[in-house]
C-alpha cells in the first residue's frame, strides 16, 4: 500500500459541497489517472440529471474500463488543450492534469472564455497549487510544451523542501514517471503562478475572480466568479480552509514524514 495520500477525491466534500450550492450539473474534468473522483463526480452528477466529461489522453485501465460502462460520463481522450475548446454550458471544472505553468494558464484561459461566451460564472477547483508543483513545473509529456515555455527539467531529479535545484536519484521524483523543472520559482514556474497569473490577467474593474487555497494534501485551488448567485455560498464553505494554518503545518509534517521515506528507502536500495 502506497504511503502517499496525493488524490484529488480527499477533497471531495468541499468540491462537491460547492458544487451543490452552485447546482452545478455540467462537469468538465481534466485528468482522470484511475478515475476515483471521476466516479464521484459522475454519480453527483447523475444526481443532478446532468453529465460528466472527463478529459485524459492516457487514463489508467480501471477508468477505461469504468467508463465504459458509466451513462452520465463521457471520456475524450485527448490533450486538455485539444479537448476543452470543443466544449459548452459547462458549470464547473475539476483540473488535474499537467502540472505545469503553460498548461494550467491555458486551461484557465480557455474555461474563463467558454465561461464568458457561454454566459455562465466560472468555477474551477485545480489540484496540486502547493508544495512541490505551486513554484516548480512538473511535466508529463515535456514533447507538448512550446520551447519557450518549457524550462530545462529532469525524469531523474527529486525535489526537497526548501531547496531550489533537484538532487539526482534522491527526493520526491517521478522515477521517469514524470520530470520536475530543475529549478524553482521565478517567471512562469509552477501552478499556483500560473493560478496567480491568470487572476491578475482576468481581473478589470467590472469584475472580480475569488480564489481560495486549501494547503493539504498537495493543495486544492478553488477559482470563482465573486459576482455569481451562489458566490457567498461558496465562500462560506471554503473560507474555513483558505489559507488555514493548522492544516499547512500538518501538510508540511507530512511532507517532511514521506520525504525521510524516500530517503531510507534509498539508502536500503543503495
Amino acid at each position: 500500500m502506497s504511503l502517499l495520500i496525493h488524490s484529488m477525491s480527499e477533497f471531495s466534500d468541499i468540491i462537491l459541497g460547492c458544487m451543490h450550492a452552485a447546482d452545478a450539473s455540467n462537469l468538465v474534468e481534466v485528468g482522470a489517472e484511475f478515475g476515483g473522483m471521476s466516479q464521484q463526480l459522475a454519480a453527483y452528477a447523475q444526481l443532478k440529471q446532468g453529465h460528466l466529461t472527463s478529459i485524459d489522453p492516457t487514463p489508467q485501465p480501471e477508468f477505461i474500463a469504468w467508463a465504459d460502462g458509466c451513462k452520465s460520463a463521457t471520456h475524450i481522450a485527448l490533450p486538455s488543450l485539444e479537448a476543452m475548446p470543443t466544449l459548452a454550458n459547462v458549470d464547473a471544472w475539476v483540473i488535474d492534469g499537467d502540472h505545469n505553468y503553460y498548461t494550467v494558464s491555458n486551461e484557465l484561459r480557455i474555461a474563463d472564455e467558454l465561461a464568458q461566451r457561454d454566459g455562465r460564472p466560472l468555477l474551477a477547483f485545480l489540484h496540486d497549487v502547493s508544495w512541490p508543483t505551486a513554484r516548480r513545473d512538473m511535466y508529463y509529456a515535456p514533447e507538448r510544451i512550446p520551447a519557450e515555455w518549457r524550462h530545462p527539467h529532469s525524469f531523474e531529479g527529486g525535489a526537497f523542501l526548501g531547496q531550489s535545484e533537484l538532487r539526482p536519484h534522491r527526493g520526491f521524483r517521478g522515477m521517469g514517471n514524470f520530470a520536475f523543472a530543475t529549478h524553482e520559482g521565478g517567471p512562469r514556474n509552477g501552478v499556483l503562478t500560473a493560478v496567480e497569473d491568470f487572476l491578475d490577467a482576468a481581473r478589470t474593474p467590472d469584475r472580480a475572480l475569488a480564489f481560495a487555497h486549501v494547503p493539504a494534501v498537495f493543495g486544492l485551488g478553488i477559482v470563482f466568479d465573486s459576482s455569481a448567485p451562489w458566490a457567498a455560498d461558496v465562500a462560506q464553505i471554503v473560507h474555513p480552509y483558505h489559507d488555514n494554518a493548522l492544516m499547512a503545518s500538518l501538510e508540511l509534517n507530512r511532507l517532511r514524514n514521506y520525504l525521510a521515506v524516500i530517503d531510507w528507502q534509498d539508502r536500503q536500495a543503495a
